[in-house]
């Protein structure tokens, strides 16, 4: 696998299909961790839904003590803390399977992730050694603390103080904090503050004990009702200062790096979700009959199940892409001398463009999984009898938790033009060239002939397209660019379409390399159905950008190249699409 990626590099240089990871390529140990993971929600989720989401007293703490039990809160935890010491890849699987627990993944992922990482990341040698063994085994429940009435999306605009005591010993904290999941049973609370006039936040490491903490009832939901989610006032609560985590001042980035961290599980936990309902409605559709035969043999169900698997095919596979991009990036900087916190938190800040893009996308292909899902199963998908209704509502969260996506969109543009501003990416070259090309006449020479020649050039022109049209809109718009949400949100994307239409055509190219084309029909058809409908997508977004900064002959000559760089050869894609559901039908299940 290769190390030398940057984040954000997907935009203007080819990547190799040997050099990306693809889920079937997990190792036994891998695989043996997955299935404890679907175990433990056989055994111990599935069946007491209901329970969970009436937040019987003692069931959700209890359900992370046994997790705790398994290991499963420790998967990313060193063994020195008493974790399993894995890799990034192999959390990020865990955490996909352990998504489709509906309210638990919630409090899990909430646990393992922004409650215990930030101490892990952050923490000096003291506080990593009294806090994370037992945040490992469950003993200590963790939950992150930086929202508030006032502050969601603008987190530094936050009013909770931190004053010094007359002693010097402890800091004085007072302040309000809302939607904390799993603040219900949390032991140990990340609580962002500003220390007196400071104008950017710190973090602080609350222990329950310390006391002058008082909780709101839990609140009601639309979904995830299980997941404990409070409001948590804190009055005089006295803080030792040796309970400062990391620097005065250092919270904003400790909150922005958890959260680049956190997008990319989330996407996962999304993914591991929509195979759970596209499962439930390919079993459904084979059971249920109507005029004399299973739904599952009708056109329009179909369309709806071979779609559910493309999506979620496309977006396994940047997922699984950006995962293993993170991992060989950490590994790189810890081979050059970089302690290990330090190296996880720059691997994760170097690809927040793909953890952003990610998050977007999983989180929208789960959105279309259970909307379709209900539709499968008609009037019965109404009914809170069956298992779409809850699916329906729990998925609906994603796309406002971690930033939400319409933050999330703004930030991949910004993201990379701030790098490209720093030097980091050479931006500004390939755009030329695209510009440049432009003017020149189109050549008409036919592609080489191999199996995914074509996917490749339409992947190579997709780029130009999203060069041409960002590179435009940085010229024309310039400093009022970033009040401009609206192109931002179209060049964020055709961004999108972009990376996962290049991530899912390296995934089955490298499946071909190892299986043979013959073993892979399905997945090509899958691949070709995604490129074919982003080729659409990403035309539309262009096009609704060059209209709103061009005029004229400049605006036709955008028109003419958008057109060029998203133009794909006519295909068949209902023929492709029978041909993956056909797969899926005989098998009864998501099998990709």
């Amino acid at each position: 696998m290769s190390t030398n990626t940057k984040g954000g590099e997907f935009l203007i240089k080819e990547t190799e299909a040997k050099d990306v990871f693809i889920p079937e390529e997990w190792n036994e140990e891998q695989q043996m961790i997955a299935q404890t993971c679907h175990d433990f929600l056989e055994q111990n989720v599935w069946h007491n839904l209901d329970r969970i989401d009436s937040q019987e007293e003692g069931f959700m703490p209890g359900l992370l003590n046994k997790a705790g039990e398994l290991g499963l809160l420790g998967i990313s935890v060193p063994e020195e803390y008493g974790g399993f010491g894995k890799d990034f890849t192999t959390s990020m699987l865990a955490t996909e399977i352990l998504g489709a627990g509906h309210s638990f993944a919630v409090a899990i992922s909430a646990h393992t992730g922004i409650g215990t990482l930030p101490i892990l990341y952050y923490g000096n040698a003291e506080q990593k050694a009294k806090y994370i063994p037992k945040l490992a085994t469950g003993e200590w429940k963790a939950c992150y603390c930086l929202t508030e009435p006032g502050s969601g999306s603008d987190a530094n605009s936050g009013k909770t103080k931190a004053v010094l005591s007359a002693d010097g010993k402890h800091y004085i904290l007072n302040g309000q904090k809302m939607w904390i999941t799993n603040g219900g049973f949390a032991d140990i609370f990340t609580v962002f503050a500003k220390i007196d006039d400071d104008a950017i936040l710190s973090a602080f490491i609350v222990e329950k004990s310390f006391g002058g903490i008082a909780l709101n009832p839990e609140e009601h939901k639309m979904g995830i009702k299980g997941s404990s989610t409070r409001q948590v006032f804190f009055n005089d609560c006295k803080v030792p200062v040796e309970n400062l985590l990391s620097e005065r001042q250092n919270g904003f980035k400790i909150a922005v790096n958890i959260l680049n961290l956190g997008r990319i599980k989330l996407a996962g936990a999304a993914i591991g979700a929509s195979k759970m309902v596209t499962t439930k409605a390919i079993e459904y559709s084979n059971e249920r009959q109507q005029f004399g035969r299973p739904i599952s043999k009708y056109g329009a169900i179909r369309y709806k199940m071979a779609e559910q698997a493309t999506r979620i095919y496309a977006a396994e596979a940047a997922i699984y892409r950006a995962s293993q991009n993170i991992e060989d990036a950490i590994k790189g900087l810890i081979a050059g001398g970089m302690d290990e916190a330090k190296a996880k938190l720059k691997g994760f800040e170097q690809f927040a463009v793909e953890a952003a893009i990610v998050k977007v996308h999983g989180s929208e292909t789960l959105n279309y999984v259970v909307d379709e899902g209900v539709q499968i199963y008609g009037g019965m998908g109404y009914s809170a009898e069956a298992p779409m209704d809850r699916a329906y509502r729990d998925a609906r969260i994603n796309r406002i938790f971690e930033g939400t996506n319409e933050i999330n969109r703004m930030l991949i543009v910004d993201m990379m033009l701030k790098r490209a501003m720093k030097g980091e990416l050479d931006l500004m070259g390939p755009a030329q060239k695209v510009a440049a090309e432009l003017m020149s006449i189109p050549s008409f020479e036919s592609v080489e002939d191999s199996l995914f020649a074509k996917e490749k050039g339409y992947v190579s022109n997709f780029k130009k397209a999203v060069l041409m049209v960002a590179g435009s809109a940085v010229q024309k718009l310039m400093q009022q660019l970033a009040k401009e949400q609206e192109v931002l949100m179209s060049v964020a994307d055709m961004m999108i379409e972009l990376y996962v239409s290049e991530s899912v055509l390296l995934r089955v190219e490298k499946l071909v390399s190892i299986r043979g084309e013959d073993a892979c029909k399905e997945q090509i058809a899958m691949m070709r159905v995604y490129i074919n409908d982003a080729s659409d997508k990403i035309y539309k977004s262009g096009k609704e950008s060059i209209n709103y900064f061009a005029a004229g002959d400049e605006q036709r000559m955008m028109i003419s190249g958008l057109k060029r760089f998203t133009k794909v050869d006519a295909f068949n894609s209902i023929e492709a699409r029978r041909t993956a559901v056909a797969k899926l039908i005989s098998e009864n299940k998501y099998c990709f």
